[in-house]
This record gives C-alpha cells, sequence and structure tokens, in this order.
C-alpha cells in the first residue's frame, strides 16, 4: 500500500490540527494503520496506532488525552486530530502500516509497519 500524508502547517501552542494519511493500491480495512514522528536531532517515536482486528487505539503517554487516531475505511484514509499542541509536538509526522496486525507487545515498534508515507512538518510556536 502508499501512503501520502498531509495536513501539517505552522500553529500556535494551544491550537489544533488534523493530519490525514490517503492510502491507495490496497484496501486498509484489513490493515494497521500508525502514526509516528520525529522531531530534530531525536529518533522517531511512535504516536498512535489503529491495529487491525482489535477493539482498541493505543497512544503514547506524551499524546494521551490530547491526540486521536481514526480510520474511514470507505475513505482509505487514517487521520491524526491533534489538540492542545505544544511546542515539544513540533516534529516530521509519519503515517505507517502493515497488513493484519502485530503482536500487541511489539505494536508501538515501527519495525512492525511495512509501508511509509513521506511524512508531513507539524510546527508547534509558542
Amino acid at each position: 500500500v502508499q501512503l501520502q500524508a498531509s495536513g501539517g502547517g505552522l500553529v500556535q501552542a494551544g491550537d489544533s490540527l488534523r493530519l490525514s494519511c490517503a492510502a491507495s493500491g490496497r484496501t486498509i480495512s484489513t490493515w494497521s494503520m500508525s502514526w509516528f514522528r520525529q522531531a530534530p536531532g531525536k529518533e522517531r517515536e511512535f504516536v498512535a496506532v489503529s491495529p487491525y482486528g482489535r477493539g482498541h487505539l493505543y497512544y503514547s503517554d506524551s499524546v494521551k488525552g490530547r491526540f486521536t487516531i481514526s480510520r474511514d475505511n470507505a475513505k482509505n484514509t487514517v487521520y491524526l486530530e491533534m489538540n492542545s499542541l505544544k511546542p515539544e509536538d513540533t516534529a516530521v509526522y509519519y503515517c505507517a502500516a502493515r497488513e493484519g496486525r502485530p503482536i500487541l507487545s511489539a505494536q508501538r515498534s515501527q519495525t512492525q509497519y511495512s509501508s511509509w508515507g513521506q511524512g508531513t512538518q507539524v510546527t508547534v510556536s509558542s
């Protein structure tokens, strides 16, 4: 599956932003969809995942309660709604996907995802 992320931009602290990740080539209905981010000088880190076949969403502690991952299988698109943005949320955000679902203990690892989008920049000013 090919992924195209969009929706990034420059916002102020406290603002909201919604990222989109459009998939093509395969239907995402049987895929696990996730978001990762990479801040300057830092390693890529897990943000959120919507695992196929699990009735639960998972978030990193740093975004829990502020970010929401959702998917629209009919539109073959996954979203990341980001509220109460902080300067430390500044990063390039990547969507990633894998067919089926990873084992629960590994679903926050980027090694579990075979398809990656190109990334979209989110900058939060203080």
